[in-house]
């Protein structure tokens, strides 16, 4: 009862417990995704503000310098080496990390750059498809690094209509330094990418590989929740030149991590568990003073009743200390206890007289058939007149009368004495089955029936051969009255040994047993179909084999065969005492 009362108990707080867990995580988790959007929309718009005034100051420095005359002078020269050389000074003024200098026709006349010069053609492959759209602002990636850079024509005369001298370019790097200003700036983690490649960020390098595979997924939409190492991270990529191809542009990535919010979840998690944990203690305290006033009458009901189920019908009931309800139901249960005791005991003496009136008529009908038989016999036999093959036939009238007079009161004489101790030997069955066969051929029953035996091996068991003989030879009456109704009568005999279970089968070719009969064949006193019977021989059968520690088992097979087995644990073979019998419920006969 408590166990009744304490696991709904249970259910219902650890199914609060998950729900409000899972609430509170999906309300948690929404937040945090809705305040990382705000603040990755935040960074993303500070960072365009700066880019769009360090595109401005590039543009501006960048005229500056193509406007100096010196620069102009220098480029008029048309000599590579000339403004190689001249223009070195211009660049260091210039602190820039990316300086070009270009002919007309875009011709590199001079190129400087930080750690290093870049091969020519290297930068004509960079810089050919910006240069042929006439972009003032944009975006290079030179030897995996990826540049921001300015361009101005260099004009002589009025910038209107003058004549233009060449082109001017200054860059600057976006490197770690660079990167790692903006993850400042932004809070969170960045990178920048050229297409599908990773160029610089500040991400951990195991995480790179991960971040490139995510990449597509990330430039798909604004807000992208992913998963890099076991981390969640929501991110947003945004291209820095719009007037780039997609598959070349390059990009700013920024990720905003989940792992506040997650520490921030665990901390909730943390305290509901802990309430509920609480409330579920004091809960169950509260239960338990509550139900003991109510489980402890009701535990001395629950025993009286197994008591009573056992046949103790003065098993004391609890009658103080509990719930007044309760208390009422045992006082009830008392007084139906007493009127049940009473009835049991009236019911008993009625059924005691019920069975002997049965047998008392059955028997009465039975003997009174048989005594009328044998006398109308024996009066005959007294005539003068009859010949000697008539008295023979007479004699066997009267021997048959005298054998079912016997085969009844032997059959009254073991049903009086089942449940007693067997006087178990080791016998052979397959003797004991001829034994049987050759006894049940004498009988009137057997008369025209065709009876065989099918025992391969002689199988020896530890059986009362007397008691397990009669009900082997019951079934083998039964199925020769049964075989007479058919054009062929016939009835088999068979021996089987196996892996577990000993099992004598007897099968007729009879018309099988009614439909009505089969739920109470085995009980005594039902018999159907015969012209004298007393209705113990199946009855006899299963009781000698229950008391062996077998079974009987009957079916109707699809040959439109009747056949009764009687199922012998192998156990019964060994002499051993103390070996228990197999499970025969599960074999089937």
């Amino acid at each position: 009862m408590r166990t009744a009362l304490l696991v709904p108990l249970l259910i219902v707080f650890v199914g609060w417990t998950l729900l409000s867990i899972l609430t509170l995580r999906i309300i948690v988790e929404q937040q945090t995704k809705n305040d990382l959007g705000l603040d990755l929309r935040h960074s993303i718009s500070t960072y365009l503000n700066l880019q769009r005034q360090h595109r401005d100051l590039m543009l501006q420095q960048a005229s500056l310098i193509a406007d100096l005359p010196t620069v102009k002078a220098l480029m008029t020269s048309r000599d590579p080496h000339t403004i190689q050389d001249g223009s070195a000074d211009y660049w260091r003024t210039s602190k820039s990390d990316l300086f070009v200098l270009f002919n007309p026709d875009f011709d590199i006349a001079a190129a400087y750059r930080k750690g290093g010069p870049p091969a020519a053609s290297t930068l004509r492959n960079a810089f050919s498809r910006p240069l042929n759209a006439e972009q003032h602002s944009f975006y290079v990636v030179i030897d995996g690094v990826l540049y921001e850079v300015a361009i101005q024509p260099i004009i002589f005369g009025d910038r209107s209509s003058g004549t233009i001298l060449g082109y001017l370019l200054i860059g600057y790097a976006l490197d770690s330094q660079i990167a790692q200003q903006v993850s400042e700036a932004a809070a969170a983690e960045v990178l920048f990418s050229f297409g599908h490649g990773y160029l610089v960020g500040t991400l951990p390098p195991n995480l790179h590989d991960e971040l490139i595979a995510e990449l597509p997924h990330i430039k798909a939409g604004a807000g992208q929740t992913i998963l890099l190492d076991k981390e969640r991270y929501l991110a947003t990529a945004l291209p820095l030149d719009q007037s780039s191809p997609q598959e070349s542009a390059p990009y700013l990535v920024v990720l905003k991590s989940f792992r506040q919010g997650q520490a921030l979840i665990g901390r909730v998690n943390r305290w509901v568990a802990a309430l509920s944990f609480l409330v579920l203690c004091a809960g169950t305290i509260i239960l338990l003073s509550v139900s003991r006033s109510i489980t402890r009458p009701l535990g001395s009901l629950m025993q009286g009743v197994r008591a009573m189920s056992s046949g103790d019908y003065a098993y004391p009931l609890e009658t103080s200390g509990g719930a007044e309800e309760v208390l009422e139901l045992g006082r009830a249960f008392e007084h139906m206890r007493a009127q049940l005791d009473k009835s049991r005991k009236d019911l008993v003496q009625s059924e005691r007289l019920a069975t002997i009136g049965r047998m008392a008529s059955s028997i009465s009908h039975d003997l009174r058939h048989h005594l009328s038989a044998i006398y109308a016999n024996a009066e005959f036999i007294c005539d003068p007149n009859l010949s000697q093959a008539e008295r023979e036939e007479l004699l066997v009238d009267v021997s048959a009368a005298v054998h079912d007079m016997t085969d009844l009161l032997d059959s009254l004489l073991l049903f009086s004495q089942t449940g007693k101790a067997l006087h178990c030997s080791v016998e052979s069955l397959s003797t004991l089955v001829e034994r049987a066969v050759n006894t049940v051929r004498s009988h009137p029953a057997a008369h025209g029936v065709v009876l065989s035996i099918c025992s391969p091996v002689d199988i020896r068991a530890c059986i009362d051969a007397r008691t397990l003989g009669r009900a082997v030879y019951n079934l083998l009456l039964n199925a020769c009255e049964a075989a007479q109704r058919s054009e062929s009568p016939a009835v088999n005999v068979s021996l089987i040994e196996a892996s577990d279970v000993i099992r004598i089968d007897v099968m007729d070719n009879g018309p099988g047993v009614p439909e009505s009969l089969r739920k109470t064949m085995f009980l005594p006193f039902i018999s159907a179909g015969k012209q004298s019977g007393t209705g113990l021989g199946l009855t006899l059968a299963e009781h000698i084999a229950l008391e062996h520690g077998g079974s009987i088992h009957f079916e109707r097979t699809t040959s439109e065969l009747t056949s009764f087995s009687i199922l012998l644990p192998k156990s019964v073979s060994d002499s051993s005492p103390g070996k228990s019998a197999p499970d025969l419920s599960k074999v089937t006969p």
